[in-house]
Order: structure tokens, then sequence, then C-alpha cells
């Protein structure tokens, strides 16, 4: 869903809505549009307002939740690389491997996902590094002492972590925003933005203000779905732990 493009639909419904109603005043029967009649109306926008009100209120906690929730993934995976990288610089020289193996992977990943940001002699691997292959090599250790047997258990304890992590950040990839919310509650928004066609006068500085107030509901649908995706688009999450753990491995 390119939040972009679902904003300028949102702004055309929305806006389309007080278009529709404006024209509607005009053929509307004055008897129609008395004061009692505008009170009834009133009460029943304000119910959508309040629903409308509830249902974003909803859908913001749920995609802020989502991407609070992948950004400390990043920043758990950040940690755990380097703690990864610390316990086998404990165990010995032997580990050199599949540490060369950690910085490639977390190097690919870093251009995978922010190659803007990457630079290119940072893409050593000439394919992607696998990080269940860490966890391989790890197991193939032969420690000779109770202090490498216990540095071997905990790197892999990590490098299990890892791989958890890595597996719920996939999972949880994806909208967090169901559509049937995101349709209800354009639909309700358009019919609020009609009835402010119908009861409002049309002169030009209406449907100015009906204008910036609908392009402003489409920039925060467009927020919303922004941060929905939080490894694309404007809102994406930052790269800096990765980056300050792949400066740090190997020392």
């Amino acid at each position: 869903m390119n939040p972009t493009l679902t904003a300028l639909i949102v702004f055309g419904c929305v806006f389309g809505g007080t278009l529709l109603g404006m024209c509607l005043r005009a053929v509307t029967p004055v008897h129609h549009l008395s004061e009692d009649s505008k009170d009834v109306i009133n009460l029943g926008i304000g119910l959508i307002a309040t629903l409308t009100a509830l249902v974003l209120g909803l859908v913001i906690a749920t995609a802020k939740s989502s991407y609070d929730s992948q950004e400390l993934s990043v920043k758990h995976i950040a940690a755990k690389f380097l703690l990864l990288d610390r316990e086998l610089a404990q165990y010995g020289p032997e580990t050199r491997e599949a540490r060369d193996l950690i910085r490639r992977s977390l190097a690919h990943k870093l251009n995978e996902i922010w190659p803007e940001e990457s630079k290119p002699e940072t893409d050593t691997a000439k394919t992607p590094p696998i990080t269940e292959g860490i966890q391989e090599r790890i197991s193939q250790l032969a420690p000779r002492s109770e202090t490498q047997r216990g540095l071997q258990s905990r790197a892999l304890q990590v490098t299990s972590d890892i791989l958890e992590t890595r597996w719920f950040v996939l999972g949880a990839l994806g909208r967090s925003v169901p559509l049937p919310f995101l349709v209800v509650v354009v639909f309700w928004l358009t019919i609020i933005f009609g009835s402010f066609g119908l009861l409002a006068p049309r002169n030009a500085t209406v449907v100015v203000v009906l204008f910036v107030c609908a392009l402003s509901v489409a920039g925060a649908i467009c927020l919303i779905l922004e941060m929905d995706q939080p490894f694309t688009g404007l809102m994406k999450i930052s790269s800096a732990p990765l980056r300050y753990t792949l400066a740090h491995l190997g020392q």
C-alpha cells in the first residue's frame, strides 16, 4: 500500500464529499435545511465524528506500537551482534571465520535495508551471508577448556536470540493497520465533510478552509501509513544502532 497514493485517494474522497455536499445544497428544498433539520444533522455528524476519532486513535496506536516494536527489535539485534562478537573474541583466534561472517552478514543487511546510506566498499560479500551459518560455525568449534565451553554455549544462545528476533521482525512486516478500518474511517470522513458542504455557505473562504482540512486529514492518513512501514518510506527506522555495531565489530 503506497502511503502517498492512498493519501491522494483519501483527499479525493473527502474533498469530493465536500463538493458533493455543496452541490446537494443547491438542489435541496429550503425546508429540508431548517434549523430543526440542521440540529438533527449536526447531532448525527457529531456521533460519526466521535466514532471516527476513536477509530483513528486506535489506528494510530496500532501503527505506533508496530513501529516502536520494530525499532526496538533493530536495537536488540544490534546489541546481540556486538555481544556475540565479544564472546567469540574471548573464545580465541579460531573464531575469526565466524566473526568475519558476522561482520559480512551485518554489512549486507545494512546495504539491503538502507542502500541510500551505504558505502560501496561496505558490502564485502559477493553472495548474501546466511545468519544460520554463524550458528553452524560456532557449533563446530571444539572447546579445550571449561571457559571456552561456556563461551561457546553463551554464543550459541546469543545466536538463537538473534535468529528469533530476526524472524519476529520478518513476521511483523506487512500492514498492522487493517484495510477495513481505513476504508470505514475514510467513508465516515467523507460523510462528515459532505455535511460541511451541505450546511456551509458557498463562498471562496469556506471552500479554501475545507480544502485545507481535507488536505490535513489526507496528510494524517499518509503519516499513519508511513509509520506502518518502518523499513521503507519517509519514516524509516534509523540504521544508527546497526552501524555503531558494525563499526565496533572485530575490535
